[in-house]
């Protein structure tokens, strides 16, 4: 949600399904979502365990359908928004921060294994190496070093 919005078709087409399998909200640590009540997992019975896993299974095939249907956000988008700050504030300032407790929710981009799709992004865009460096970490280290020298020297 924080690179792109789905539209409406897509999130209506994603809530039938949900009703449709008795799939509530978007499950979540520690519990699971299932005909109207959330139950940890230790909780179920072997029959709805199964019904779970059976639905969730058909969810994940048809959510694919839909991906298909009504495109999720993308690598593309999340680097539009790479280019937009550094329009705004230049490539000196900008950087990439990730949460992947959960997934990183843009498909190619969920995990730390794929890093790598948002470099060919930035390259494949006119993105120098040394540019694609300082958004890596480059500028978080360049910037958190002056923040130690400025500490040393309040320290004396």
């Amino acid at each position: 949600m924080y690179v792109g919005t789905d539209s409406q078709e897509r999130r209506d087409a994603i809530q039938a399904l949900r009703d449709e399998l008795g799939i509530v909200g978007r499950g979540g640590r520690g519990g699971r979502q299932f005909g109207g009540q959330r139950q940890a997992a230790t909780e179920m019975t072997e029959e709805q365990r199964a019904a779970y896993e059976r639905n969730m299974q058909i969810f994940s095939e048809r959510m694919a359908e839909l991906d298909e249907q009504f495109p999720p956000v993308n690598i593309s988008n999340y680097v539009d928004h790479i280019d937009h700050a550094v329009q705004v504030a230049g490539i000196d300032h900008v950087g990439i921060g990730t949460d992947f407790d959960g997934g990183g929710g843009v498909p190619g981009f969920n995990d730390h294994s794929e890093c790598l799709n948002v470099t060919i992004e930035l390259l494949r865009r006119g993105y120098t190496e040394k540019e694609v460096d300082k958004i890596w970490g480059g500028n978080l280290l360049r910037v958190w070093r002056e923040v130690e020298k400025v500490a040393r020297e309040l320290q004396k």
